[in-house]
């Protein structure tokens, strides 16, 4: 585990997944028609994929095709074949009418590893699931025509609602249900493990 990390924290969902404190937040900033807007940048998620190094620059290594640059730390030599950990972050906006506006960032090496096994290891403590019981906020039909479709309302850790279509068998199991378990992805923040992005990745039950 990058040992920087502190200790665990769950923390908030923003709009349709959600999302709560951020390293970069503007409170009051006027959008268009002079409408109030709240800013938040998240960590949004990570991946792992295989580079060459190429040239190496003092302590520094650039990483093949894309010429991105990181620290030499593991000693590479040009033609090494490296696992690259990479991340994306996520601006969120939230207008006074409740509308959310998110913009993902592109990706960002973070940092590189010998094999695949401990990339994985690492990004293991960057993505975690856990199970939650949250608030059932109500379940209803949409029609239009002789169609129909399912959804269920749900009101994440932050207080925020999640909107998800479901089946006619869910819909009959939990429509008069009070609470329900649901399975939440965190994303944490590799330089401040504290904050994370809370995901909404399905039904516990």
């Amino acid at each position: 585990m990058i040992g920087i990390f502190s200790a665990l924290a769950l923390l908030l969902v923003f709009g349709l997944i959600g999302a709560c404190s951020d390293k970069k937040n503007t409170s009051g900033a006027t959008g268009s028609g002079g409408a109030t807007t709240e800013s938040s940048v998240v960590p949004w998620d990570y991946k792992i994929e295989q580079a060459k190094v190429g040239d190496l620059i003092g302590g520094d290594m650039t990483l093949l095709p894309n010429n991105d640059m990181l620290p030499n730390d593991g000693n590479f030599a040009t033609g090494d074949q490296v696992w690259v950990l990479s991340f994306m972050t996520a601006e969120m906006k939230t207008g006074d009418d409740g509308k959310n506006d998110v913009k993902l960032s592109g990706w960002t090496p973070l940092k590189t590893f010998k094999t695949e096994s401990a990339a994985k290891t690492d990004m293991s403590q960057l993505k975690t699931e856990i199970q939650t019981e949250v608030d059932l906020i109500g379940v209803y039909k949409t029609q239009y025509g002789d169609k129909h479709r399912d959804f269920a309302v749900v009101s994440m850790p932050s207080g925020h609602k999640v909107k998800q279509p479901i089946s006619d068998e869910r819909y009959t199991a939990i429509k008069d249900k009070k609470r329900v378990k649901i399975v939440l992805e965190e994303v944490h923040d590799f330089s401040n493990y504290d904050l994370a992005m809370s995901k909404f990745r399905g039904w516990a039950e």
